[in-house]
């Protein structure tokens, strides 16, 4: 498997690199905790302004068996043209001016203060990841689900159905991120992830006559999301969460489910293979958890020390399982 990374960085790098003086480096270690995303998925800047355009290819050329002195003819391969669009978040941060003054270490009590307006950004773009949709949002940009979101669409090839009924199912996701499988992207001629401006002591007014001092900050962040070849991908949908049980007896086995999956992705196989992670929430950590060892399928499941804490670090076969509760248990089914 090709190594990524080499030229295209993940979020994490990225924010580590432009920002020189470390102020954002510090916040996206704190992030990452939670969004894993950023972690894992490379960052691509857009080849048009905010937007950017690709080329999938959804066709390929078939060659002719031909015989001495047969003509064959030229074929070539089909493709779509595909935009995706950035969208834009944007936070402030206030804090009483005085409390700066005292404080020992300006810097950390700031920082501390904007943690859970950051923390907000954070977890928005790891729903918007999974869920935004330009069609009925436009201000975000377009996730994963509107595009793995139909049975019968071409894309609906890599859909697993685990038959959940009704709104309360989840998810599972395959997802290969490179640059010619998905990745991030930002705005031509900007600098990737959130983006900090001081603007330093303003003084504040109520409306009522009453002012205050206080130290300004914004935060924004312009994202999107580009899947260039949607056959990497893969989605088992319709997990019925109501019915799981911890050996399987009703409801979704999910290691059958992971295992039809598995063979989605790896049977597309190319020349330049990014970075191969599965996703779930807490609800399906569990009960992989629980089903693995009434089913006797943990040779299905290793663990490995991969963190730099020695944290172990869960395998399906060769593919990371990454927990991300930007996945909801109240999607509805996916026919």
């Amino acid at each position: 498997m090709a190594t990524i990374g080499n030229t295209y960085l993940s979020l994490a790098d990225l924010y580590k690199r432009q920002d020189p003086k470390g102020q954002i480096a510090a916040i996206v270690e704190l992030l990452a905790q939670s969004n894993p995303i950023l972690e894992h998925s490379i960052a691509v800047e857009c080849n048009d302004g905010t937007s950017h355009q690709t080329v999938t290819r959804s066709g390929i050329p078939t060659p002719t068996w031909r015989s001495l002195y047969q003509f064959v003819q030229p074929t070539k391969s089909t493709t779509v043209a595909v935009k995706d669009a950035t969208g834009m978040l944007e936070a402030w941060s206030e804090i009483d001016s005085k409390l700066v003054e005292i404080s020992k270490d300006p810097a950390a009590l700031r920082l501390s203060e904007a943690e859970p307006i950051l923390e907000g950004i954070n977890q928005d773009v790891a729903t918007t990841y999974f869920y935004g949709d330009q069609a009925t949002a436009p201000a975000k940009f377009t996730g994963l689900t509107p595009r793995y979101n139909s049975l019968s669409a071409p894309s609906g090839q890599q859909i697993v159905d685990a038959g959940g009924t009704g709104s309360d199912n989840t998810s599972i996701w395959f997802i290969e991120h490179g640059v010619m499988a998905t990745h991030l992207i930002y705005p031509a001629g900007t600098m990737a992830g959130i983006k900090r401006e001081d603007k330093g002591k303003q003084t504040k007014d109520n409306g009522s006559g009453g002012v205050m001092d206080v130290h300004r900050e914004k935060f924004n962040q312009d994202i999107g999301l580009s899947v260039r070849d949607w056959r990497r991908n893969a989605r088992v949908a319709n997990i019925d969460v109501s019915d799981l049980s911890i050996t399987a007896a009703t409801g979704a086995n999910l290691f059958d489910q992971l295992v039809k999956t598995y063979h989605r992705v790896t049977k597309h196989k190319t020349i330049t293979q990014g970075k191969k992670v599965i996703y779930c929430n807490s609800t399906i950590m569990e009960f992989l958890d629980h089903q693995s060892r009434r089913a006797n399928s943990n040779a299905l499941l290793t663990w490995r020390e991969m963190t730099k804490d020695s944290e172990p670090v869960l395998f399906f076969r060769n593919m990371q399982i990454v927990q991300s509760d930007a996945i909801l248990n109240t999607e509805s089914r996916v026919v």
